[in-house]
C-alpha cells in the first residue's frame, strides 16, 4: 500500500470503507421476524424506520469524501451481518478473516472473502476453530499498536493467532480482558467502552474498561472523553472517527457529544433506534475501514 494510506488506524481521514447495507441484511419482514430474538436483539426491528434510519447515516458516510463499497447478501448471513466490521480486520499487508465467536455469524468471513478478492485486497490470514475473534474486538491504538479485547466472543487461542500474525509485519498486541457485565448472550466488544477519536484523544466508558488498560492510554498521552453511564446503553461510545476529531455517533447521547465538542470534535448525528440500539451496533459496528488517508 501507498505510504500515502493506511489501514491501521481508528481516526486518520477515512478514504474507503465497507457496509452491508440494511436492505440486504435485514431483507424483509419475515426475516427479520424469524431472528431478532435468537439474535438477542433488543426489540423487533422496524424494517421501513431501519431504512430510513440507514440512509442518513449513509449521507453523513458520504459526506467524508470516503468511497464506499458494499458487501452482497447470502443466504447463510443473519440480521447481524449489517455489523460489518466483526469479521475481519484489516492491515497494511492484507486482511484477517475472523472466526465469529456469535455461532450464527460464522457465515459472514467467507462472504466477505469473496469481496475483498475482487477488491485485489490481498487475505493476509484467517482464525481457525478453536480461536474465535470479532472485530468489534479489535482497535488501533496507533500504526504499530492494535488493542485486542478477551471477551466472550473473542477468546485467547484466537488472540494467539492474531498476535502472531501481528508479529510477523510488526504490530504489537495489548489484551485486554474484558468483563463478565451482562454475559454471554449480550453484545459487549471492547469498542462498546473504547472508541478512538484523535491520536491523543479517545471516548471511553471507565466503569468497564481495566484499570490496567485505561492507564496504558493515559501513559500513552490519550485524553479521555468520559461517557456517562445514561448513555452507554444508547451507543454513546460507540463512535466513528471519519477523521481527527470528525465523529459520527447515535443520537440521543447529549451529554457525550456537548464533551466531544468541548475537545475540538466535530459531530454529526443519526437516528439509530432501529439499525443500530436494538442490535446493539453503533457506526463502528456499521462500518469496516478498508484505508484511511495519512
Amino acid at each position: 500500500m501507498p505510504e500515502k494510506y493506511t489501514s491501521q488506524s481508528e481516526y486518520l481521514p477515512l478514504d474507503q470503507v465497507l457496509v452491508m447495507p440494511v436492505a440486504e441484511a435485514f431483507q424483509d419482514r419475515s426475516k427479520i421476524e424469524a431472528e431478532w430474538e435468537k439474535l438477542n436483539y433488543l426489540e423487533l426491528p422496524d424494517l421501513p424506520l431501519a431504512l430510513a434510519e440507514y440512509q442518513d447515516f449513509m449521507s453523513l458516510l458520504r459526506k467524508s469524501g470516503a468511497e464506499i463499497f458494499s458487501f452482497a447478501k447470502g443466504d447463510s448471513l443473519t440480521l447481524d451481518a449489517v455489523y460489518c466490521r466483526d469479521a475481519s480486520i484489516v492491515t497494511d499487508q492484507g486482511v484477517i478473516l475472523c472466526r465469529m465467536g456469535k455461532e450464527q455469524r460464522q457465515g459472514e468471513p467467507l462472504i466477505q472473502e469473496k469481496v475483498f478478492e475482487t477488491l485485489d485486497i490481498p487475505i493476509l490470514g484467517r482464525i481457525e476453530a478453536p480461536g474465535t475473534l470479532e472485530g468489534g474486538d479489535v482497535a488501533w491504538l496507533d500504526r504499530q499498536t492494535l488493542a485486542v479485547g478477551r471477551s466472550y466472543r473473542t477468546n485467547s487461542n484466537g488472540i494467539e493467532q492474531l498476535t502472531g500474525m501481528m508479529r510477523a509485519i510488526g504490530v504489537d498486541v495489548i489484551t485486554v480482558a474484558l468483563p463478565h457485565f451482562r454475559g454471554p448472550s449480550d453484545v459487549f466488544h471492547l469498542m462498546s467502552i473504547l472508541s478512538p477519536l484523535d491520536r491523543d484523544l479517545a471516548a471511553v466508558y471507565s466503569p468497564l474498561m481495566p484499570i490496567a488498560f485505561r492507564n496504558i492510554l493515559l501513559e500513552r498521552g490519550y485524553q479521555l472523553v468520559e461517557v456517562p453511564e445514561s448513555e452507554f446503553d444508547s451507543l454513546g461510545c460507540n463512535i466513528l472517527a471519519t477523521g481527527p476529531r470528525q465523529c459520527v455517533m447515535a443520537e440521543g447521547n447529549p451529554i457525550t457529544e456537548a464533551a466531544l465538542r468541548k475537545e475540538g470534535c466535530t459531530v454529526s448525528t443519526y437516528t439509530g433506534n432501529e439499525v443500530s440500539v436494538k442490535g446493539g451496533g453503533g457506526p463502528t459496528c456499521l462500518t469496516r475501514p478498508l484505508r484511511r488517508r495519512i
